[in-house]
Protein backbone atom coordinates (compact mmCIF):
# COMPACT_ATOMS: atom_id res chain seq x y z
CA UNK A 1 0.00 0.00 0.00
CA UNK A 2 1.41 3.26 -1.08
CA UNK A 3 2.74 5.69 1.83
CA UNK A 4 1.31 8.28 -0.66
CA UNK A 5 -2.10 7.30 -1.08
CA UNK A 6 -2.84 7.23 2.17
CA UNK A 7 -1.33 10.00 3.29
CA UNK A 8 -3.51 11.51 0.88
CA UNK A 9 -6.81 9.52 2.27
CA UNK A 10 -5.89 10.96 6.26
CA UNK A 11 -5.41 14.67 4.33
CA UNK A 12 -8.65 14.27 2.82
CA UNK A 13 -10.23 13.59 6.00
CA UNK A 14 -8.61 16.28 8.11
CA UNK A 15 -10.30 18.80 5.18
CA UNK A 16 -13.34 16.99 4.93
CA UNK A 17 -13.80 17.08 8.95
CA UNK A 18 -16.93 19.88 8.59
CA UNK A 19 -18.84 18.02 5.94
CA UNK A 20 -18.79 15.11 7.69
CA UNK A 21 -19.80 16.71 10.83
CA UNK A 22 -22.53 18.09 8.52
CA UNK A 23 -23.73 14.77 7.61
CA UNK A 24 -23.22 13.02 10.55
CA UNK A 25 -25.87 16.01 11.88
CA UNK A 26 -28.56 15.41 9.29
CA UNK A 27 -28.34 11.28 10.18
CA UNK A 28 -28.51 12.53 14.02
CA UNK A 29 -31.31 14.86 13.68
CA UNK A 30 -33.86 11.72 12.70
CA UNK A 31 -35.69 10.03 15.48
CA UNK A 32 -35.17 6.79 14.66
CA UNK A 33 -36.20 4.99 18.28
CA UNK A 34 -36.84 1.35 17.23
CA UNK A 35 -38.85 0.98 20.48
CA UNK A 36 -41.78 3.43 19.95
CA UNK A 37 -43.84 2.39 16.91
CA UNK A 38 -44.79 5.89 16.90
CA UNK A 39 -41.30 6.48 15.20
CA UNK A 40 -41.43 3.54 12.48
CA UNK A 41 -41.52 6.66 10.08
CA UNK A 42 -38.18 8.55 11.50
CA UNK A 43 -36.31 4.60 11.45
CA UNK A 44 -37.22 4.42 7.82
CA UNK A 45 -36.46 7.46 7.05
CA UNK A 46 -33.22 7.22 8.94
CA UNK A 47 -32.83 3.48 6.61
CA UNK A 48 -33.20 5.24 3.54
CA UNK A 49 -31.10 8.37 4.34
CA UNK A 50 -27.69 5.65 4.72
CA UNK A 51 -29.15 3.85 1.55
CA UNK A 52 -28.69 6.94 0.15
CA UNK A 53 -26.01 8.76 1.04
CA UNK A 54 -23.98 5.08 0.78
CA UNK A 55 -25.35 4.86 -2.87
CA UNK A 56 -23.84 8.78 -3.35
CA UNK A 57 -20.23 7.07 -2.84
CA UNK A 58 -20.88 4.45 -5.49
CA UNK A 59 -21.97 1.26 -2.85
CA UNK A 60 -24.91 -0.82 -4.31
CA UNK A 61 -27.18 0.23 -1.30
CA UNK A 62 -30.83 -0.13 -0.04
CA UNK A 63 -33.04 -0.44 2.86
CA UNK A 64 -34.27 -3.77 2.95
CA UNK A 65 -37.89 -4.55 4.24
CA UNK A 66 -37.71 -7.30 7.48
CA UNK A 67 -40.42 -8.45 9.45
CA UNK A 68 -39.34 -5.26 11.64
CA UNK A 69 -37.26 -2.03 10.58
CA UNK A 70 -35.37 -1.84 7.64
CA UNK A 71 -31.88 -3.40 7.21
CA UNK A 72 -29.42 -1.56 5.20
CA UNK A 73 -27.24 -3.79 3.23
CA UNK A 74 -24.16 -2.15 1.18
CA UNK A 75 -21.65 -3.56 -1.00
CA UNK A 76 -18.90 -1.77 -3.05
CA UNK A 77 -16.68 -4.40 -5.15
CA UNK A 78 -14.44 -1.91 -7.08
CA UNK A 79 -11.45 -4.30 -5.28
CA UNK A 80 -12.37 -7.64 -6.58
CA UNK A 81 -10.34 -10.37 -5.73
CA UNK A 82 -8.95 -8.73 -2.42
CA UNK A 83 -9.95 -9.57 1.04
CA UNK A 84 -13.95 -9.04 1.81
CA UNK A 85 -14.98 -7.35 4.84
CA UNK A 86 -18.61 -6.88 6.35
CA UNK A 87 -19.00 -4.11 8.60
CA UNK A 88 -21.83 -3.81 11.15
CA UNK A 89 -23.73 -1.05 13.22
CA UNK A 90 -26.80 0.23 13.85
CA UNK A 91 -29.01 3.47 13.30
CA UNK A 92 -31.63 2.96 15.51
CA UNK A 93 -31.53 4.81 19.03
CA UNK A 94 -32.75 4.51 22.51
CA UNK A 95 -35.48 6.66 23.71
CA UNK A 96 -34.37 10.36 25.25
CA UNK A 97 -36.83 9.86 28.69
CA UNK A 98 -36.54 11.55 30.91
CA UNK A 99 -36.41 14.93 28.24
CA UNK A 100 -36.46 17.19 31.30
CA UNK A 101 -32.98 15.72 32.34
CA UNK A 102 -31.74 16.99 28.85
CA UNK A 103 -29.86 20.38 29.04
CA UNK A 104 -30.24 20.95 25.19
CA UNK A 105 -32.82 19.32 22.81
CA UNK A 106 -31.72 15.86 21.88
CA UNK A 107 -32.07 15.26 18.21
CA UNK A 108 -30.45 19.12 17.40
CA UNK A 109 -27.22 17.62 17.40
CA UNK A 110 -24.27 20.34 18.07
CA UNK A 111 -20.50 20.65 18.87
CA UNK A 112 -20.33 21.90 22.52
CA UNK A 113 -17.40 22.46 24.85
CA UNK A 114 -17.67 20.16 27.97
CA UNK A 115 -14.62 19.45 30.46
CA UNK A 116 -12.64 21.87 28.03
CA UNK A 117 -13.01 18.92 24.66
CA UNK A 118 -15.29 19.02 22.27
CA UNK A 119 -17.81 17.24 22.15
CA UNK A 120 -20.78 16.26 19.87
CA UNK A 121 -24.23 16.20 21.41
CA UNK A 122 -27.42 14.53 20.77
CA UNK A 123 -28.97 11.16 20.88
CA UNK A 124 -27.23 8.44 18.89
CA UNK A 125 -24.27 10.56 18.79
CA UNK A 126 -21.87 7.70 20.13
CA UNK A 127 -24.55 5.10 20.25
CA UNK A 128 -24.17 4.31 17.16
CA UNK A 129 -24.65 6.76 14.27
CA UNK A 130 -21.09 8.83 15.03
CA UNK A 131 -19.31 5.00 15.40
CA UNK A 132 -20.86 3.96 12.13
CA UNK A 133 -20.24 7.06 10.57
CA UNK A 134 -16.88 7.06 11.07
CA UNK A 135 -16.43 3.93 9.16
CA UNK A 136 -18.75 5.45 6.22
CA UNK A 137 -16.60 8.19 6.38
CA UNK A 138 -13.45 6.48 5.83
CA UNK A 139 -14.58 4.74 3.11
CA UNK A 140 -15.93 8.19 1.59
CA UNK A 141 -12.19 9.48 1.63
CA UNK A 142 -10.59 6.24 -0.07
CA UNK A 143 -13.58 6.13 -3.19
CA UNK A 144 -13.04 10.54 -3.08
CA UNK A 145 -8.76 10.42 -3.39
CA UNK A 146 -8.30 6.87 -4.97
CA UNK A 147 -11.25 6.31 -7.29
CA UNK A 148 -11.75 2.98 -5.20
CA UNK A 149 -11.62 1.35 -1.65
CA UNK A 150 -8.38 -0.57 -1.17
CA UNK A 151 -10.09 -3.91 -0.25
CA UNK A 152 -13.81 -5.42 -1.25
CA UNK A 153 -16.41 -3.64 1.61
CA UNK A 154 -19.87 -5.01 2.62
CA UNK A 155 -22.08 -3.00 5.04
CA UNK A 156 -25.26 -4.04 7.50
CA UNK A 157 -26.91 -1.79 9.22
CA UNK A 158 -29.54 -2.22 11.40
CA UNK A 159 -32.71 -0.55 12.87
CA UNK A 160 -33.62 -2.90 15.86
CA UNK A 161 -30.07 -3.12 18.49
CA UNK A 162 -32.14 -0.94 21.01
CA UNK A 163 -35.29 -3.24 20.42
CA UNK A 164 -33.90 -6.86 20.63
CA UNK A 165 -33.02 -6.95 17.31
CA UNK A 166 -35.75 -9.95 16.50
CA UNK A 167 -35.14 -9.44 12.51
CA UNK A 168 -31.45 -9.64 12.60
CA UNK A 169 -30.75 -13.37 12.82
CA UNK A 170 -33.51 -14.45 10.31
CA UNK A 171 -32.38 -11.56 8.10
CA UNK A 172 -28.67 -13.42 8.07
CA UNK A 173 -30.00 -16.76 7.58
CA UNK A 174 -31.99 -15.69 4.44
CA UNK A 175 -29.04 -13.57 3.05
CA UNK A 176 -26.10 -15.95 4.00
CA UNK A 177 -24.67 -16.13 0.91
CA UNK A 178 -24.98 -12.36 0.32
CA UNK A 179 -23.78 -11.35 3.46
CA UNK A 180 -20.61 -13.81 3.47
CA UNK A 181 -17.43 -12.19 3.82
CA UNK A 182 -14.03 -13.35 4.90
CA UNK A 183 -13.99 -10.71 8.52
CA UNK A 184 -17.10 -8.62 10.04
CA UNK A 185 -16.01 -5.52 12.12
CA UNK A 186 -18.32 -4.14 14.84
CA UNK A 187 -18.05 -0.66 15.57
CA UNK A 188 -20.05 -0.32 18.87
CA UNK A 189 -17.59 -0.46 21.63
CA UNK A 190 -14.73 1.89 23.44
CA UNK A 191 -11.30 3.07 23.46
CA UNK A 192 -9.84 1.75 26.61
CA UNK A 193 -9.00 6.12 27.31
CA UNK A 194 -9.46 8.83 25.41
CA UNK A 195 -5.67 8.61 23.63
CA UNK A 196 -5.54 4.82 23.99
CA UNK A 197 -6.86 2.44 21.14
CA UNK A 198 -8.09 -0.72 22.04
CA UNK A 199 -9.45 -3.61 20.25
CA UNK A 200 -12.32 -5.77 22.03
CA UNK A 201 -11.32 -8.97 22.02
CA UNK A 202 -13.79 -11.01 24.91
CA UNK A 203 -17.30 -10.61 25.36
CA UNK A 204 -19.17 -12.01 27.76
CA UNK A 205 -22.32 -14.22 27.14
CA UNK A 206 -25.75 -13.86 28.78
CA UNK A 207 -28.80 -16.98 29.93
CA UNK A 208 -31.66 -15.09 31.46
CA UNK A 209 -34.07 -17.16 33.77
CA UNK A 210 -36.99 -15.79 36.22
CA UNK A 211 -38.53 -18.26 38.61
CA UNK A 212 -41.75 -18.50 40.19
CA UNK A 213 -41.59 -20.23 43.46
CA UNK A 214 -45.68 -21.21 44.18
CA UNK A 215 -46.22 -22.92 47.47
CA UNK A 216 -50.09 -22.34 49.11
CA UNK A 217 -52.75 -22.00 47.15
CA UNK A 218 -53.72 -18.34 48.26
CA UNK A 219 -51.83 -15.46 50.46
CA UNK A 220 -51.93 -16.61 54.19
CA UNK A 221 -52.43 -14.75 57.64
CA UNK A 222 -49.12 -14.97 59.38
CA UNK A 223 -50.50 -15.05 62.50
CA UNK A 224 -53.26 -18.37 61.84
CA UNK A 225 -50.51 -20.31 59.47
CA UNK A 226 -46.98 -18.62 60.38
CA UNK A 227 -44.62 -21.69 61.46
CA UNK A 228 -47.28 -24.64 59.77
CA UNK A 229 -47.27 -23.04 56.23
CA UNK A 230 -44.74 -22.91 53.44
CA UNK A 231 -43.17 -19.37 52.62
CA UNK A 232 -42.01 -19.41 49.48
CA UNK A 233 -39.78 -16.55 49.85
CA UNK A 234 -37.62 -18.82 52.00
CA UNK A 235 -37.28 -21.12 49.47
CA UNK A 236 -36.58 -18.16 47.48
CA UNK A 237 -33.82 -17.21 49.26
CA UNK A 238 -32.31 -20.43 50.11
CA UNK A 239 -32.16 -21.38 46.44
CA UNK A 240 -30.36 -18.21 46.00
CA UNK A 241 -27.91 -18.01 48.80
CA UNK A 242 -27.09 -21.21 47.49
CA UNK A 243 -26.06 -20.22 44.04
CA UNK A 244 -22.43 -18.80 45.30
CA UNK A 245 -19.85 -20.68 47.47
CA UNK A 246 -18.33 -18.41 50.43
CA UNK A 247 -15.38 -18.36 47.94
CA UNK A 248 -17.57 -16.21 45.44
CA UNK A 249 -17.31 -19.33 43.25
CA UNK A 250 -20.82 -20.19 41.38
CA UNK A 251 -22.00 -23.47 42.85
CA UNK A 252 -23.44 -25.08 39.58
CA UNK A 253 -22.20 -28.16 38.87
CA UNK A 254 -20.19 -27.91 35.36
CA UNK A 255 -20.93 -23.79 35.73
CA UNK A 256 -16.86 -23.10 35.00
CA UNK A 257 -16.78 -25.95 31.78
CA UNK A 258 -15.03 -23.85 29.20
CA UNK A 259 -13.69 -21.62 30.98
CA UNK A 260 -10.76 -20.97 30.07
CA UNK A 261 -7.29 -19.30 32.48
CA UNK A 262 -6.34 -15.55 30.44
CA UNK A 263 -3.23 -15.75 28.04
CA UNK A 264 -0.24 -14.43 29.20
CA UNK A 265 -0.22 -11.76 27.50
CA UNK A 266 -3.11 -10.71 28.11
CA UNK A 267 -2.84 -10.54 31.31
CA UNK A 268 0.36 -9.19 31.68
CA UNK A 269 -1.28 -6.29 29.40
CA UNK A 270 -3.90 -5.90 31.80
CA UNK A 271 -1.74 -5.75 34.93
CA UNK A 272 0.37 -3.00 32.90
CA UNK A 273 -3.09 -0.69 32.49
CA UNK A 274 -2.90 0.50 36.11
CA UNK A 275 -6.54 -0.03 36.67
CA UNK A 276 -7.23 1.83 39.47
CA UNK A 277 -9.88 -0.63 41.58
CA UNK A 278 -10.84 1.61 44.48
CA UNK A 279 -11.67 4.26 42.07
CA UNK A 280 -13.76 2.09 40.20
CA UNK A 281 -16.27 0.45 42.85
CA UNK A 282 -15.64 4.27 44.91
CA UNK A 283 -17.37 5.83 41.74
CA UNK A 284 -20.37 4.02 42.47
CA UNK A 285 -19.99 4.22 46.46
CA UNK A 286 -18.44 0.78 47.09
CA UNK A 287 -15.11 -0.52 48.42
CA UNK A 288 -15.02 -4.02 48.66
CA UNK A 289 -14.33 -6.18 45.85
CA UNK A 290 -17.34 -8.62 45.40
CA UNK A 291 -17.48 -12.30 43.55
CA UNK A 292 -14.02 -14.85 43.30
CA UNK A 293 -11.70 -13.64 46.30
CA UNK A 294 -8.33 -14.56 44.07
CA UNK A 295 -9.83 -12.50 41.02
CA UNK A 296 -8.43 -8.73 40.26
CA UNK A 297 -11.34 -6.85 39.37
CA UNK A 298 -10.74 -6.06 35.96
CA UNK A 299 -10.66 -9.98 35.01
CA UNK A 300 -13.84 -10.35 36.65
CA UNK A 301 -15.48 -7.84 34.76
CA UNK A 302 -14.15 -8.87 31.35
CA UNK A 303 -13.47 -12.60 31.90
CA UNK A 304 -15.08 -14.31 34.46
CA UNK A 305 -18.78 -15.47 34.53
CA UNK A 306 -21.28 -14.29 36.94
CA UNK A 307 -24.11 -15.76 38.78
CA UNK A 308 -26.49 -12.20 39.85
CA UNK A 309 -29.48 -11.40 41.12
CA UNK A 310 -31.70 -8.84 39.33
CA UNK A 311 -35.12 -8.67 41.05
CA UNK A 312 -37.27 -10.25 43.66
CA UNK A 313 -40.96 -9.99 44.47
CA UNK A 314 -43.00 -11.85 46.69
CA UNK A 315 -45.83 -10.69 49.72
CA UNK A 316 -46.59 -7.03 50.35
CA UNK A 317 -44.47 -4.19 49.00
CA UNK A 318 -46.06 -1.23 49.51
CA UNK A 319 -46.74 1.55 52.13
CA UNK A 320 -47.37 0.14 55.88
CA UNK A 321 -47.45 -3.53 57.15
CA UNK A 322 -49.21 -6.45 56.08
CA UNK A 323 -48.71 -9.55 57.72
CA UNK A 324 -48.64 -12.08 55.17
CA UNK A 325 -47.79 -15.13 54.03
CA UNK A 326 -47.68 -15.08 50.07
CA UNK A 327 -48.26 -17.82 47.74
CA UNK A 328 -45.41 -16.86 45.37
CA UNK A 329 -42.11 -15.38 45.32
CA UNK A 330 -40.34 -14.58 42.30
CA UNK A 331 -36.71 -13.77 41.19
CA UNK A 332 -34.91 -12.64 38.00
CA UNK A 333 -31.58 -13.80 37.75
CA UNK A 334 -28.78 -13.78 35.01
CA UNK A 335 -25.50 -15.75 34.20
CA UNK A 336 -22.78 -13.55 32.49
CA UNK A 337 -20.74 -16.31 30.21
CA UNK A 338 -17.13 -16.47 29.30
CA UNK A 339 -15.19 -18.49 26.58
CA UNK A 340 -16.65 -21.80 25.66
CA UNK A 341 -19.61 -21.88 28.31
CA UNK A 342 -22.94 -23.09 26.79
CA UNK A 343 -25.99 -21.25 27.26
CA UNK A 344 -28.34 -24.39 27.10
CA UNK A 345 -25.96 -25.74 29.32
CA UNK A 346 -25.79 -23.34 32.73
CA UNK A 347 -29.56 -23.30 31.78
CA UNK A 348 -30.11 -26.89 32.30
CA UNK A 349 -28.18 -26.68 35.44
CA UNK A 350 -29.69 -23.73 37.09
CA UNK A 351 -33.17 -25.81 36.44
CA UNK A 352 -32.07 -28.62 37.78
CA UNK A 353 -30.13 -27.37 40.96
CA UNK A 354 -33.72 -24.47 41.55
CA UNK A 355 -35.71 -28.01 41.13
CA UNK A 356 -33.73 -29.92 43.71
CA UNK A 357 -34.52 -27.27 46.15
CA UNK A 358 -38.62 -27.09 45.89
CA UNK A 359 -40.21 -28.79 48.92
CA UNK A 360 -42.45 -31.19 48.39
CA UNK A 361 -45.53 -29.01 48.38
CA UNK A 362 -43.96 -26.12 46.25
CA UNK A 363 -44.07 -25.99 42.28
CA UNK A 364 -41.66 -23.37 40.29
CA UNK A 365 -42.20 -22.25 36.72
CA UNK A 366 -39.06 -20.63 34.71
CA UNK A 367 -39.45 -18.15 32.16
CA UNK A 368 -36.47 -18.14 30.05
CA UNK A 369 -35.37 -14.54 28.91
CA UNK A 370 -32.58 -15.10 26.03
CA UNK A 371 -28.84 -16.57 26.14
CA UNK A 372 -25.89 -16.22 23.64
CA UNK A 373 -22.70 -17.57 24.40
CA UNK A 374 -19.26 -15.63 24.95
CA UNK A 375 -16.77 -14.64 22.57
CA UNK A 376 -12.71 -14.87 22.70
CA UNK A 377 -10.98 -13.94 20.18
CA UNK A 378 -7.24 -15.64 19.06
CA UNK A 379 -4.62 -12.48 19.00
CA UNK A 380 -2.96 -14.08 16.26
CA UNK A 381 -5.22 -13.67 13.59
CA UNK A 382 -3.47 -11.93 10.56
CA UNK A 383 -6.31 -9.29 10.18
CA UNK A 384 -6.17 -8.36 14.08
CA UNK A 385 -2.37 -7.65 13.96
CA UNK A 386 -2.33 -5.45 11.17
CA UNK A 387 -5.88 -4.23 12.45
CA UNK A 388 -3.60 -3.48 15.57
CA UNK A 389 -0.70 -1.99 13.84
CA UNK A 390 -3.18 0.75 12.07
CA UNK A 391 -4.34 1.64 15.47
CA UNK A 392 -1.10 2.40 16.76
CA UNK A 393 0.09 4.76 14.17
CA UNK A 394 -2.48 6.42 14.35
CA UNK A 395 -3.16 7.13 17.92
CA UNK A 396 0.67 6.57 18.92
CA UNK A 397 0.56 4.71 21.77
CA UNK A 398 0.04 0.67 22.29
CA UNK A 399 -3.12 -0.97 21.64
CA UNK A 400 -4.88 -2.48 24.41
CA UNK A 401 -6.36 -5.68 24.00
CA UNK A 402 -9.80 -5.56 26.45
CA UNK A 403 -12.43 -7.73 26.96
CA UNK A 404 -16.62 -6.19 27.20
CA UNK A 405 -18.09 -7.04 30.75
CA UNK A 406 -21.40 -6.67 28.20
CA UNK A 407 -22.88 -8.98 25.62
CA UNK A 408 -23.17 -7.72 21.70
CA UNK A 409 -25.24 -10.77 20.50
CA UNK A 410 -24.42 -9.90 16.85
CA UNK A 411 -21.16 -10.97 17.21
CA UNK A 412 -21.72 -14.74 17.70
CA UNK A 413 -24.41 -14.40 15.05
CA UNK A 414 -21.75 -13.55 13.07
CA UNK A 415 -19.16 -16.83 14.17
CA UNK A 416 -22.78 -19.23 13.96
CA UNK A 417 -24.49 -17.72 10.72
CA UNK A 418 -21.86 -17.05 8.97
CA UNK A 419 -18.84 -18.06 9.72
CA UNK A 420 -16.97 -15.23 10.30
CA UNK A 421 -14.23 -14.03 12.72
CA UNK A 422 -15.30 -10.86 14.16
CA UNK A 423 -12.73 -7.60 14.89
CA UNK A 424 -14.64 -4.72 17.37
CA UNK A 425 -13.13 -1.24 17.17
CA UNK A 426 -14.56 1.09 18.64
CA UNK A 427 -13.88 4.98 19.38
CA UNK A 428 -16.20 5.26 22.27
CA UNK A 429 -15.67 6.82 25.79
CA UNK A 430 -16.88 5.46 29.23
CA UNK A 431 -18.34 8.52 29.76
CA UNK A 432 -20.47 9.20 26.55
CA UNK A 433 -23.82 8.83 28.25
CA UNK A 434 -25.00 6.32 26.04
CA UNK A 435 -28.98 5.49 26.71
CA UNK A 436 -28.81 8.78 29.06
CA UNK A 437 -29.88 11.88 29.07
CA UNK A 438 -27.26 14.42 27.62
CA UNK A 439 -25.77 11.15 25.00
CA UNK A 440 -22.20 12.47 23.52
CA UNK A 441 -19.46 11.78 21.51
CA UNK A 442 -15.53 13.45 21.76
CA UNK A 443 -14.82 15.06 18.53
CA UNK A 444 -11.48 13.74 18.77
CA UNK A 445 -12.86 10.32 19.22
CA UNK A 446 -15.09 10.73 16.00
CA UNK A 447 -11.79 12.61 13.85
CA UNK A 448 -9.80 9.98 14.68
CA UNK A 449 -11.93 6.99 14.24
CA UNK A 450 -12.11 8.07 10.72
CA UNK A 451 -8.37 8.08 10.32
CA UNK A 452 -8.32 4.88 11.88
CA UNK A 453 -10.79 2.83 9.66
CA UNK A 454 -8.76 4.94 6.52
CA UNK A 455 -5.82 3.41 8.01
CA UNK A 456 -7.40 -0.15 8.90
CA UNK A 457 -8.83 -0.57 5.36
CA UNK A 458 -5.35 0.22 3.85
CA UNK A 459 -3.26 -2.00 6.18
CA UNK A 460 -5.87 -4.95 5.44
CA UNK A 461 -5.01 -4.35 1.72
CA UNK A 462 -1.27 -4.56 2.29
CA UNK A 463 -1.69 -7.58 4.67
CA UNK A 464 -4.09 -9.69 2.17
Amino acid sequence: MSDDRLDAVLAYIDGELPESLSRLFALLGIESISTDPAHAGDVAAAADWLAADLSSIGFEASARETDGHPMVVAHDRSAAGCPHVLFYGHYDVQPVDPLSLWSRAPFAPAVIEEDGRKVIFGRGASDDKGQLMTFVEACRAWKTVTGSLPIRVSMMLEGEEESGSKSLEPFMKANRDELAADLAFICDTDMWDRETPAITTMLRGLVGEEIVVTAASRDLHSGMYGGAARNPIHVLVDILDGLRDETGRVTLPGFYDGVGELPAEIAEQWKALGFDEKAFLGAVGLSVPAGEVDRAVLEKIWARPTAEVNGITGGYTGDGFKTVIPAKASAKISFRLVDRQDPDAIRDAFRTYVRSKIPADCSVEFIPHGGSPGLRLSTDIPALKATRGALEAEWGRPCVFQGSGGSIPVAGSFREILGTDVLMVGFAQDDDRIHSPNEKYDLASFHGGIRSWARILGALAEKG
